[in-house]
C-alpha cells in the first residue's frame, strides 16, 4: 500500500464531502411521495439537466481503473474506455431512447414480459442483477478511503458502502438523482484542479512529449487489434446497461432522454480529456509504478496544494460513488420488482415492491461486499460479469424494440438462457485448461464471441420460425 499525506484541511473537507451526500439524500427522500413511481423513478419529471448530471456521473465509476490504463497505455485510455461509449450511447440516442421512454414501463424486464412472456422477463432480471453487481465500485471505493484515511480494507469497504446507500432506503431513485448531481460537480471540479496544476508544474504537451514512451501517444498505446477491438464487443453493455433504461423512463418524455444522452457524450469527452491528460502526466512526471492504479493518487502528491488535493479526492470519490449507488438501488429494484415481484404475481402492487425493493437494497450492498472481498480485481469483476451476461441479455433486450427484428418468446428465452451459458462455460472452461497460466477458449476466441453468436443463432430459428408462420398463413388465405 502506498503512502498520501493529506493535511487536516484535506481530511475534513472529505468527511464533509461524504456527510453532505448522505445529507442531500435523505433531505430529498422528505419530498418523495409514498407511490412506487416516485420511489422507482422520482415520478418520471427529470429534466434536461437533471438527466445529464445523473446519466454521466453514473456511466463513469472506474476511476481508478481508468488511471491504470492511462498511465500504462496513454492515450489509448480514450480509444478503449472512450470511444466505443460515444458510439454505443449515440446509437442507444437515435434508436433506442424515445422508444424506452414511450414504453412508460420501469424496468428492461417489464419490456423483456411485455414483448415476450414472464418466464424471459424472470430470467432477464437475474441477468441484469449479475450486470449491475457493483461490487467493482465497492472494491474501488474500499480502496480509496483506505488510502486516505489508513484502515483496514475490509472496514472501508463496509463503511464507504453503507453511506453511499443508506440513503436510498428512505429516498429511492429520487435521492439517487440529486446526489449524482452534487457528484457530478465533484467530479469534473476535481479533475480539472488536477489537470490545471499540473500543467502549471510541468508545462503542455512539450514536456508530455519527452518523458512519455512514444508509443503512449498513439491510438492502440501497443496494443493488439484484437485487444482493442474486445472493448467494443463490451462496450454493447451500453445498449443493455439498465441505468440507461431507467433514466429513460424516468425522464419527463422522450425527447429530453435523446437529447440528454447526446449532451452527456459530450460531457463524457470532457472528462476522458481530462482523466487521459491527468495519465500521461502521472506517467511524465512520476517513476515506474509497480501499481499503476494508484498514479492518480500518486500525481496528486507531487502537484497539488492543501485543500487543492482534498478536493481532488473527492472528485475521485464522487466519480466512484455515483455509480455505486446508482446500481446497488437498479439491484434492489431488480430483486424487488423483477424478480420477487413477478414471482409473487405483485409487480403492480405499490406495497409489495418497495417493501422487497427495500430488502433488496440491503440483499445487494451485501452481496456487493462479499463479492468485493473474495476477488479483490476491479478488472476481473468487470470482465467476468460483461463476458457472461451481455451475451445473454443483448439480442432478446434489442429485438423486442423493433417490430422487424421480433421472435417469439420460446427463441427469445432460447437466445438468452444460450448466450448466457456458452459464454460462461467458454470462460470458465478456459481457467480450468489454461496453458502456463493463459486461459484457453473455445475456439481460441474470448468467451463473449461463441456466446453472442449462440444467441443469434437462436433470434435466426426465431426469425425462420415467423416467417414460416407468415407464409402459412399467406397460403391459407
Amino acid at each position: 500500500m502506498i503512502k498520501v499525506h493529506l493535511s487536516l484541511i484535506d481530511i475534513v473537507l472529505i468527511v464533509a464531502y461524504f456527510a453532505a451526500v448522505v445529507f442531500i439524500g435523505f433531505r430529498v427522500a422528505r419530498k418523495r411521495k409514498s407511490d412506487a413511481d416516485d420511489f422507482l423513478l422520482a415520478g418520471r419529471t427529470l429534466t434536461l439537466p437533471i438527466f445529464v448530471a445523473t446519466l454521466v456521473s453514473t456511466w463513469y465509476g472506474g476511476i481508478l481503473g481508468v488511471g491504470e490504463y492511462s498511465y500504462k497505455f496513454g492515450i489509448s485510455n480514450w480509444v478503449v474506455f472512450g470511444v466505443p461509449y460515444y458510439i454505443f450511447a449515440l446509437v442507444f440516442a437515435l434508436f433506442l431512447a424515445k422508444k424506452v421512454r414511450a414504453t412508460n414501463l420501469f424496468t428492461i424486464p417489464d419490456k423483456l414480459e411485455q414483448a415476450y412472456d414472464k418466464r424471459t422477463a424472470i430470467a432477464g432480471g437475474v441477468l441484469t442483477f449479475f450486470l449491475v453487481t457493483p461490487a467493482a465500485y465497492v472494491l474501488m471505493l474500499g480502496i480509496l478511503a483506505q488510502l486516505i484515511f489508513g484502515i483496514d480494507l475490509t472496514l472501508c469497504i463496509i463503511i464507504t458502502t453503507f453511506l453511499t446507500v443508506v440513503y436510498l432506503y428512505k429516498g429511492g431513485f429520487r435521492s439517487d438523482v440529486w446526489a449524482n448531481v452534487f457528484e457530478f460537480i465533484m467530479m469534473f471540479l476535481g479533475f480539472a484542479l488536477v489537470v490545471v496544476f499540473s500543467y502549471s508544474k510541468f508545462g503542455g504537451l512539450d514536456f508530455i512529449r519527452a518523458h512519455v514512451p512514444p508509443l503512449h501517444l498513439t491510438w492502440h498505446g501497443g496494443n493488439s487489434l484484437e485487444f482493442i477491438a474486445i472493448w467494443f464487443f463490451i462496450a454493447l453493455w451500453t445498449l443493455v446497461d439498465p441505468a440507461f433504461h431507467q433514466r429513460c423512463y424516468a425522464a419527463k418524455d422522450g425527447k429530453t432522454a435523446q437529447r440528454g444522452i447526446l449532451v452527456s457524450i459530450l460531457f463524457w469527452f470532457v472528462f476522458d480529456f481530462m482523466t487521459s491528460v491527468a495519465g500521461l502526466y502521472a506517467r511524465a512526471s512520476l517513476p515506474p509504478l509497480a501499481q499503476p492504479m494508484y498514479s492518480y493518487p500518486l500525481l496528486a502528491e507531487i502537484t497539488l496544494p492543501s485543500i487543492a488535493k482534498g478536493m481532488f479526492y473527492i472528485g475521485m470519490l464522487a466519480t466512484i460513488m455515483s455509480t455505486l449507488s446508482s446500481l446497488t438501488l437498479i439491484s434492489a429494484i431488480t430483486v424487488g420488482k423483477d424478480i420477487v415481484g413477478r414471482w409473487k404475481n405483485a409487480t403492480h402492487d405499490s406495497d409489495i415492491v418497495q417493501r422487497w425493493t427495500k430488502i433488496g437494497l440491503v440483499f445487494s450492498a451485501l452481496f456487493s461486499i462479499v463479492l468485493a472481498i473474495s476477488v479483490p480485481s476491479v478488472v476481473s469483476i468487470w470482465y467476468t460479469i460483461g463476458t457472461c451476461i451481455i451475451p445473454g441479455l443483448l439480442v432478446p433486450v434489442l429485438a423486442c424494440y423493433f417490430d422487424r427484428l421480433k421472435i417469439s418468446a420460446v427463441y427469445a428465452f432460447g437466445a438468452m438462457v444460450n448466450g448466457w451459458f456458452i459464454s460462461t462455460a467458454s470462460l470458465i472452461s478456459g481457467h480450468i485448461y489454461a496453458h502456463n497460466g493463459i486461459p484457453t477458449y473455445w475456439f481460441g476466441v474470448e468467451p463473449m464471441y461463441p456466446g453472442l453468436f449462440m444467441a443469434l443463432f437462436w433470434w435466426g430459428l426465431g426469425k425462420l420460425e415467423t416467417k414460416s408462420d407468415k407464409q402459412s398463413v399467406g397460403n391459407n388465405d
